[in-house]
Parts: structure tokens; C-alpha cells; sequence
């Protein structure tokens, strides 16, 4: 099996997961990232972080020639089928749901129970379980299976087995048509591992996935990825509130060998107002509408809003290195916590009133309470523009005025007049309108370079090209086929593209970012393209792009952060919620050409 450095490509893993925490199981039926019970815990598997010390859950037989792996149909469970010389097996896992478990109204649905099954198809195989939690723990024998109370992570560990296991590393002879089941739980309860037990469990999760896969459109582009996308960010959906993490891992390398290594198993706000978009429009309003609430009232935002939470609506825990760890291909620092949460970025005043919009339109009320904090966002709106800040991109310098910031500066008053008009609360609304108006102007005019012919990422000269400004249109700040949109499109495809359709972010160089490292290709900003595209008219160009981009899905149909452009490889934390927002969002939008209707960013779509 094809390692790099020791390890397992990024592609070569599936997600599980219940709503409440998640794993990532590898091609070689190795778990090596999982945390528990929370996306947030202290992993109890990250030997995706370090292959000696990080520890794993094995379970594969010897001499594995060639694996593959696919979820079954429409759902998060996940087989993956190894083949030796001497047999093939069968490797099926999921994280068990409640019999009754309706995950459309989400609420808490999972069990705390990790379900292992193999399932030897063909000849005769020797099967490896091998338990390994990173720092170990106290060992003692239980009644079908074994107790284990991890140290690093103060949690109890229940292994149960359908056969006698002689510890937690253990060796089965199997033959074709033998079956061992596996039940790992760290709930105070914990059900038997027999086979009969543990298939009724799989039934049961993969009923209740199917059950609410159902609900996902199917009259767009790629529906089956759409579909895929909608699972995947449902596996990363806190199910007992409905915050949506970034993604389920920390520290896989945006550059093999470089230092762009960060903890995503936190909630964006921004995130909350492109998901909301997406999964408002393929069938999915109750997930969308949960991740507004959060957004609106479970993060615990007054004054001065964060830019990122943990799933209960708290400041994250500070950002640590943690030097035990080699890193993914040797790749450190591996952190733990995000210091972009102590960071100054003025966009979060347009993300949280476009979620206030959002859910206004969806029929949300506002309460007096909430309008007022709405209310006075706004305020800082308008002079926060012109302040220098960190940016979408979160860069580890001192500030610039981004022209990403004040465009969402200009969401903000946009949204707050809206608001205030349609609903007739109290505030200055007209004064709002007059000043989006204005502040569109000033974006157009000082984020303008002549020598670029571009909009370009912070207003004044000197400003290199930036990929966020592809998102303007979808904000609705202007049209995409606006002439200064155009050509900041085709300026940023030409000197941004890295080949094959991807684009980078932006040019360390040209833009300073305070880790002065390369970086691989970034898929949303490539979907962003995808949009921009078809808001100009240029449909077929948009259907090309888009069905490139989706070729990049590894065979289970999940995306990373990012691609290495010149080798396909999948870098940064996966697989990335963000990823999978752009391409439902880009198919949504390619749908309505596909139905002869007016490109939806276009002027004419805006203004009819």
C-alpha cells in the first residue's frame, strides 16, 4: 500500500461520526484520528500526527496488496474492503445511532459507540485488532472484552468483542464467511459485542442516514456529490445544537514540510452564513436554520464578536504547539486550540446581520434584545472598514484595510437597513442604505488598481490580487458581471490559477501573511470562480469548471482544504466543510442555468 513518509495519503481515508464527535478511518482499516466525545476532545487516535506516538485502532489482516473503500448507499457507513494474497475482508465501521434516531430534527443521536465489523468474502486471512490510544492507559479484563482508561484524555474506554480477544492486541484466524464484531464505547453504557447486536446497530445507523439523506435536492449538477457534500457536512453538524465545525482535524499541512498547521475542529461564524445558503437551497432548512440560531444566539458574542467558537457558543481554548508530535509527513507544529480567535476581522459585522437576514427570510424572529446588539454592529460597521484588520484569510501580520473586510462592512449596513425597513424596527435605516451605497462606491474606486485592472485586497495602492474578492457577488455586493468584476475575475483566473482550474488564495509573497511558506491550491476559491462564471454568462466555461473541480473528489466523494496543484495531492484539514459548501453552492447556482433562468449573481438576476 502506497505510504508517504509512513503514512497514508490524505485521500486515503473515509469519515465517520454521530454529530457529536468523528474519526477518520484510513485505506489499511487503521483509525488514526479521532476524537471523542467532542470534535474538540483531546484525540484519543491522531497517529495521522505521528505514526509512532500518536496511537491507533487497527483492524486489517497481514500483507494487504490493495484496498479500496466506499460508504454504503447514501449513508456514513463505511467499507473497506482489503485483499492479500490469501483472502479478502470486509471492514465495516460507523459510529452507532439511536434506534429511533431522526436526524432531521437533529438533537442528540449518537450512542458513544464506535461499531467495527469484519467480514472475510473470500479465502482465509490472519486478522490484526490492535487497540493503541495515544498515552496509553490502565488496562484491566471485562467481562466479552477489556476496560481501558486513557490517561491523556480522562476517558473510560469499553471494549467488547464477539470473540475472545487476548488483549488489546490480538491476532484472529478467519476464513470465508466468518465474521468478528467489534463495539468500542466510551458512554457509561455500552451494549455487547456480538455479531447479532452489532448488525442490528449497523442496520439501524444506516436506515436513520438513508432515511435523512432522502430530504437532499437532486435536480442539480453532480447530484450524487451534492448528495455526499450534504452527508459530510452533517457528519461535521454538533447535532445537539447545530453548529457546524470547520472540519474534524488540526494540523494536516496546508505545505508538506511547512508550519500552515491549524486546529479547524472549531465554528467559524462565516462559515454559518455560507452553509446556511447552501443547505437552505437543497432541501435541508432545518439544519440551516439550527446553525442560524447558534450563530445568533448560542455564540456568546456582546460587544466585539469572535471570529470562531467552540460548538457551545465559547471562546476556544488557547492556541498550544504540542511538541510530542512530529507532525503529518514530518510536517510540525501540530496545535491545538486557534489564536485567530484573538484576532481583529471586520467582516464578522456583515456574517452575523447576513445571518440575521437569513433568518428573518426564513420567517426567525428578532427579538428586541437581539435587534439592539444587531443594531449596533451596524454602528461599528461604519468606520471599521477603514481600519486596518487580520482579514478572511486570517494573516499573522499587522493588519491591513482589507477590501474583503469593508465589502462585508458594506453587508453589514446593507443587511441592517434591510432588516430594519422590512420589519420596522428602530434604527437609522436610511442612513444605512445611503452609506452601503457609498462604501460600494469607495470598494470600486480605492480597491481599483490600474496597473493590475483588478480590485485588489486592501484599499489604497500597492494591494495584490486577492481570490476573496470572487465572493463579493455571492454577498451581494456587486453583480459578478459588473465590468470591474469581470475583469478582476479574469485578472485573478490568469495570475492566480494554478493549472487545471485551482486557484490560489493569494501570492505569499506579494502578500505578506506572517508565514512567508508556500501553499496549495484552495477549492472554495475555485468554486467562487465557478459562480462568478455563470454570473457573467459564461456558462459552459462554469459546467467545465465545475465538473473539473469535482474530479478532485477522492473515490468517497470528500475534499480537503486545499490541492497540491502540480500533484493532485490533498493538503490541509479534511475533509473541509468549506470545500463541500462551494460545490453545492456552485451546482445550486449552475441548476438555475441549467433550467434556462437568468444567471443568479448577474445584474439581471439582481435588479428584475
Amino acid at each position: 500500500m502506497d505510504r508517504q513518509d509512513g503514512y497514508l495519503p490524505i485521500a486515503d481515508h473515509g469519515l465517520i461520526g454521530d454529530g457529536r464527535g468523528s474519526a477518520l478511518v484510513g485505506r489499511d482499516g487503521a483509525i488514526t484520528f479521532m476524537c471523542v466525545p467532542r470534535f474538540d476532545s483531546p484525540p484519543l487516535f491522531c497517529g495521522l500526527l505521528d505514526r509512532r506516538r500518536g496511537g491507533r485502532f487497527l483492524m486489517a489482516p497481514d500483507d494487504v496488496r490493495h484496498s479500496t473503500q466506499r460508504y454504503i448507499h447514501h449513508s456514513a457507513v463505511l467499507v473497506t474492503e482489503m485483499r492479500t494474497p490469501t483472502g479478502i475482508v470486509e471492514v465495516t465501521d460507523a459510529f452507532a445511532l439511536h434506534p429511533a434516531a431522526r436526524l432531521e430534527t437533529n438533537g442528540r443521536s449518537g450512542t458513544g459507540r464506535l461499531l467495527r465489523t469484519a467480514r472475510v468474502t473470500h479465502g482465509e486471512v490472519n486478522l490484526h485488532v490492535s487497540l493503541r490510544p495515544r498515552g496509553g492507559g490502565r488496562v484491566t479484563r471485562a467481562p466479552h472484552g477489556w476496560h481501558v482508561q486513557c490517561t491523556a484524555q480522562q476517558l473510560p474506554l469499553h471494549l467488547t468483542c464477539s470473540h475472545a480477544l487476548a488483549g488489546l492486541d490480538s491476532t484472529i484466524d478467519m476464513t470465508a464467511g466468518d465474521q468478528l464484531s467489534l463495539t468500542l464505547g466510551w458512554e457509561p453504557t455500552t451494549s455487547p459485542g456480538n455479531h447479532d447486536a452489532v448488525d442490528a446497530a449497523m442496520r439501524q445507523t444506516v436506515r436513520a442516514w438513508q432515511r435523512w439523506s432522502a430530504h437532499v435536492v437532486q435536480a442539480v449538477p453532480q447530484p450524487e456529490l451534492v448528495r455526499r457534500s450534504a452527508i459530510t457536512l452533517k457528519l461535521l453538524d454538533h447535532m445537539d445544537n447545530g453548529a457546524i465545525v470547520a472540519a474534524p482535524t488540526s494540523s494536516l499541512p496546508e505545505c508538506i514540510g511547512g508550519a500552515r498547521n491549524w486546529d479547524y475542529r472549531y465554528v467559524w461564524i462565516r462559515d454559518a452564513a455560507y452553509a446556511v445558503f447552501a443547505l437552505r437551497r437543497i432541501g435541508l432548512p432545518q439544519e440551516a436554520g439550527r446553525f442560524l440560531h447558534w450563530a445568533l444566539s448560542t455564540a456568546q458574542w456582546q460587544e466585539q464578536p469572535l471570529v470562531l467558537y467552540d460548538v457551545d457558543g465559547r471562546p476556544p481554548a488557547p492556541e498550544r504547539i504540542d511538541h510530542d508530535l512530529e507532525g503529518y509527513r514530518r510536517s510540525p507544529p501540530v496545535r491545538w486550540g486557534n489564536a485567530a480567535a484573538e484576532q481583529i476581522q471586520h467582516d464578522i459585522y456583515g456574517e452575523i446581520l447576513d445571518c440575521a437576514f437569513q433568518w428573518s427570510a426564513t420567517g426567525g424572529t428578532l427579538g428586541s434584545e437581539l435587534w439592539q446588539r444587531l443594531a449596533h454592529l451596524a454602528q461599528k460597521a461604519r468606520t471599521a472598514w477603514s481600519t486596518p484588520d487580520h482579514g478572511i484569510w486570517e494573516v499573522r501580520t499587522p493588519g491591513r484595510p482589507f477590501t474583503y473586510s469593508a465589502a462585508m462592512c458594506q453587508v453589514a449596513l446593507d443587511r441592517a437597513a434591510r432588516l430594519a425597513h422590512r420589519l420596522h424596527l428602530p434604527g437609522d435605516a436610511d442612513a444605512w442604505a445611503k452609506e452601503a451605497h457609498h462604501l460600494t462606491e469607495r470598494i470600486l474606486k480605492e480597491a481599483w488598481d490600474d496597473a493590475t485592472g483588478a480590485l485588489t485586497e486592501h484599499l489604497g495602492t500597492g494591494g495584490a490580487l486577492d481570490s476573496s474578492l470572487l465572493a463579493l457577488p455571492l454577498r451581494r455586493v456587486l453583480p459578478a458581471d459588473h465590468p470591474r468584476m469581470i475583469a478582476t475575475t479574469r485578472a485573478i483566473a490568469d495570475r492566480l490559477g494554478a493549472g487545471q482550474g485551482l486557484l490560489h488564495r493569494y501570492l505569499p509573497q506579494q502578500s505578506p501573511d506572517g508565514i512567508d511558506q508556500p501553499e496549495g491550491a484552495f477549492l472554495l476559491c475555485s468554486f467562487w470562480l465557478v459562480d462568478n462564471l455563470a454570473g457573467q454568462g459564461r456558462i459552459d466555461e462554469a459546467h467545465q469548471l465545475f465538473d473539473r473541480l469535482c474530479s478532485y473528489a477522492n473515490p468517497l466523494g470528500l475534499l480537503p482544504e486545499e490541492i497540491d496543484p502540480t500533484t493532485g495531492m490533498f493538503l490541509g484539514n479534511f475533509p473541509q466543510g468549506l470545500s463541500h459548501v462551494g460545490l453545492i453552492s456552485s451546482a445550486v447556482v449552475l441548476a438555475r442555468t441549467l433550467r434556462g433562468d437568468r444567471p443568479e449573481l448577474s445584474t439581471q438576476a439582481w435588479f428584475s
